[in-house]
């Protein structure tokens, strides 16, 4: 477009759109990090955090990326040699596996065709036949930003009690995370790892750990390199409200807002919220006459949806043609998806005009494209959106 007019329609599975009430707060003037109003401030966050977790014990803050925080899960519960068993659900999955090889872990990683979420009985029968209880960790992905697959943590959990093996429980809830239900006490998560960019409706720059009381004993005993990413100096500092080093103070108070947000609405209609916009995005994919990527439907994800093309047709090729003609960024296909899929962000700070906005962008897309497909795909949406109006 060489001409554009009003906000930039951006609907990318995360960075997700921050809301004005957000970018109010970070736009405050910054404050002592070792003073008594961060403090108070700092209290107040790391309380109130939890209950988006769902979890009692600590909540770590980094100024971090996602893959920050994955890095900062590994090295304080693992050493040097161990054995982590992983599932191959998609290109994130697949970037964890990475940094846990570099650390100079053993991966046992369970391969996947990204289109199915984590097989639970398949986690079993590893952890059966580890005899020796080799494998100190079980790391798996909630929702795979790069497929919208989702994954049933609890029956993970279930699987490893069911064999009795002691290996420490870490899952990724970076696009999952205020969009989609997590219970990480419920659960029995030892380290859940998020990200502020999606769910939480801040920009990029916070990273989460959070940590159970196993996972700190193990801490203990883990002998990977840390410096930065260490938990202990962390929870040391946070017991007087503050940090071991400089933290992102402007984030957190856009995080003090995001948490007021989430709040009001309440989770459980945060949640509901997200799956009937994602059930009329399916809506609108099913009319066009185009394909989910994800397989099963008790897997499909709230956060995000994955558009698979027809043989012989470029996603990336409609994705320009969108963003040039309506200036509407969509997400790309990742690793071995790319040029196959596009990704429809329809997570956080998100409603149903806004919904109705980017699926008649990509029907327009479509409609100037070569890509076969049946029109009517927003109508289908829209109708269900009525019937499911309270």
């Amino acid at each position: 477009m060489t001409n554009k007019h009003g906000r930039q329609f951006l609907q990318i599975p995360g960075p997700s759109n921050v809301p004005d009430r957000v970018l109010r707060a970070i736009d405050q003037p910054t404050i002592d990090h070792r003073g008594p109003d961060f403090q108070a401030l700092a209290f107040k966050l790391l309380e109130r955090v939890k209950k988006v977790f769902k979890c009692s014990g600590p909540v770590i803050i980094y100024p971090s990326s996602g893959s920050g925080a994955w890095e900062a899960a590994l090295v304080n519960t693992l050493s040097p040699g161990d054995t982590v068993l992983m599932v191959e659900t998609g290109e994130f999955a697949l970037l964890w596996r990475n940094i846990a090889v570099k650390m100079g872990l053993k991966v046992d990683f369970i391969p996947g065709d990204w289109r199915q979420g984590v097989d639970a009985q398949v986690i079993q029968e590893k952890l059966a036949a580890d005899k020796n209880q080799s494998i100190k960790a079980v790391a798996v992905v909630q929702n795979e930003t790069s497929t919208g697959v989702v994954s049933d943590i609890a029956a993970v959990r279930q699987a490893i009690d069911a064999e009795n093996h002691p290996a420490l429980f870490l899952v990724d809830v970076i696009s999952s995370l205020g969009s989609n239900d997590f219970r990480h006490d419920e659960w029995g998560v030892d380290v859940t790892i998020g990200g502020s960019q999606k769910g939480l409706m801040l920009p990029p720059g916070l990273g989460f750990n959070a940590i159970s009381e196993k996972a700190i004993k193990a801490s203990s005993d883990a002998t990977l390199s840390r410096s930065y990413w260490d938990w202990n100096a962390v929870i040391e500092s946070n017991r007087n409200g503050f940090y071991p080093y400089t933290p992102a103070t402007n984030l957190l108070f856009g995080l003090d807002e995001a948490l007021n947000m989430l709040f009001e609405e309440g989770l459980e209609n945060v949640f509901s919220r997200h799956a009937r916009l994602a059930e009329a995005t399916r809506c609108a994919v099913g009319a066009w006459g185009l394909e989910n990527l994800a397989l099963n439907s008790n897997e499909f994800s709230n956060s995000l949806t994955a558009v698979l093309l027809p043989e012989g047709h470029d996603a990336d090729g409609l994705r320009q043609l969108i963003l040039e003609n309506f200036d509407m960024p969509l997400g790309t296909g990742l690793g071995k998806m790319k040029g196959k899929i596009f990704r429809i962000g329809h997570l956080g700070w998100f409603n149903e005009l806004m919904l109705a906005g980017t699926l008649s962008g990509v029907e327009m897309g479509l409609a100037l494209s070569d890509i076969p497909f049946n029109s009517g795909g927003v109508q289908a949406a829209l109708n269900y959106l009525v019937e499911k109006t309270e």
